[in-house]
């Protein structure tokens, strides 16, 4: 007697049909009474996996989108943006409705984007969801024109920039906002400078300092009701490092550029507290964290600092993701 072979998705050899259909409708429509019978994981009791513990972050990370964002001189561009977003979970909860948090930065998505529109869309979502903490981030490139330092060109410059809005439990405190930046700089160093002027003084030797491309990471937490942009963290960044990778560059720009990285010498615990100083005296600005990476030229490793401001409960020289520098 032939085999007699139950399939449920394919047609058997014998004639057999599938025990179930596969088709997909695309003349449906989900009516709401229909959504009303759809599943809701939360509604069963019996769904939660692992320990009845609450989760302090859970969501989604990096959907993006198109946002326009303002610059310099009252323009905007529009700009790719990655955003993450998260909220805590009662331990008793299976769940989060992820896509809300989404649809949260659709309902903005026409609107020129500032770290305060972060702040908006967080207190949006906190009141979808209910009284839970909650964070969201958002990171893209942001461009600037850079000139050269001597020929008539200018290019540009962009920088790897981020806003973040988080809030505690129920929305209580003020929402905190936070604005990052990576800004790139070359770094000669002092003491392979001093022994190469050394090598020529006594030896008439010519010697070449070391130099490396350096990059800072600087993380602030803006005053209740200030307001500060990814411009404002590049103009502080110049100010403090002074010695800002270049775009376009001719042979007076390649001169000039060995000229201000002559005056401009650094270790990376200099650079770190040429930056603190910069940031220290800006009033909007309540915290901040710098981290700074000088991508050894001499050495097979990296030198790197950190630095805060020292607020209390506020950041803490804990940055330890230097490679994330290194890009």
């Amino acid at each position: 007697m032939a085999k007699e072979t139950r399939m449920y998705l394919h047609r058997t050899f014998d004639g057999g049909e599938p025990a179930l259909a596969r088709r997909y409708d695309d003349t449906f429509v989900a009516s709401p009474a229909y959504r009303d019978t759809l599943p809701d994981m939360n509604d069963t009791v019996d769904s939660i996996e692992g320990a009845r513990v609450p989760i302090q972050q859970v969501g989604v990370s990096g959907f993006k989108l198109p946002l326009k964002f303002a610059v310099e001189g009252g323009e905007s561009l529009v700009l790719e943006a990655s955003v993450t977003g998260s909220v805590s979970l009662e331990a008793n909860l299976k769940g989060i409705n992820m896509s809300r948090i989404v649809r949260s930065f659709y309902e903005f998505k026409g609107e020129t984007f500032r770290v305060d529109t972060l702040a908006d869309i967080l207190e949006s979502y906190q009141r979808d969801v209910g009284g839970m903490a909650a964070r969201v981030r958002v990171d893209f490139s942001f461009p600037m024109v850079l000139r050269s330092l001597r020929s008539d060109n200018e290019g540009y410059q962009f920088y790897k920039a981020a806003f973040e809005a988080a809030t505690g439990q129920g929305g209580a405190a003020p929402v905190r906002r936070f604005v990052e930046l990576d800004f790139v700089y070359s770094s000669a160093c002092p003491c392979s400078a001093e022994l190469a002027e050394h090598a020529r003084d006594l030896r008439g030797v010519y010697a070449i300092p070391h130099s490396q491309r350096s990059r800072a990471r600087v993380k602030v937490e803006l005053a209740e009701g200030a307001s500060l942009t990814p411009e404002d963290l590049v103009h502080h960044c110049r100010a403090a490092l002074k010695t800002e990778t270049q775009v376009i560059v001719k042979r007076e720009d390649e001169q000039a550029f060995a000229e201000m990285n002559g005056a401009y010498i650094k270790f990376v615990e200099d650079a770190a507290r040429l930056v603190y100083k910069e940031l220290a005296g800006d009033e909007r600005i309540k915290d901040f964290q710098v981290a700074c990476a000088h991508l050894e030229s001499l050495h097979s490793h990296d030198a790197v600092s950190v630095i805060c401001k020292g607020v209390p409960g506020g950041f803490q020289a804990d940055f330890m993701d230097f490679q994330s520098l290194a890009g």
